[in-house]
């Protein structure tokens, strides 16, 4: 299975897989043809924590040519650990979800 990773402004890796990259364009067919662009917003854009779920944080980028009723990409990233073989602790950053969404600005 494919994955794609980027680095967010700070230089934390995301990675984004395949089959969450199905599930989203399955969801949000606003976002059909748009994977770069989800990509740029984890690049790029702003990022603020949930507040029910600390680790979780949504990134959001504006797009002048998104669909009519939207001018933002919105991208969910759980950041968290995974133990290697040997005992070590690693980064586990990824995408669950994404959508396209109208925010005032």
């Amino acid at each position: 299975m494919h994955k794609w990773t980027v680095r967010d402004r700070n230089g934390r890796e995301i990675y984004l897989t395949e089959e969450r990259w199905k599930h989203i364009v399955e969801s949000h067919d606003e976002l059909i043809g748009r994977l770069d662009d989800v990509l740029n917003t984890l690049r790029k854009g702003r990022r603020k924590q949930e507040v029910r779920d600390p680790q979780r944080y949504r990134y959001r980028y504006p797009y002048g040519d998104l669909r009519y009723g939207y001018n933002h990409i919105v991208v969910v990233v759980v950041f968290s650990y995974r133990q290697l073989p040997n005992g070590m602790t690693e980064p586990n950053n990824f995408v669950t979800t994404a959508w396209g969404q109208y925010i005032p600005e």
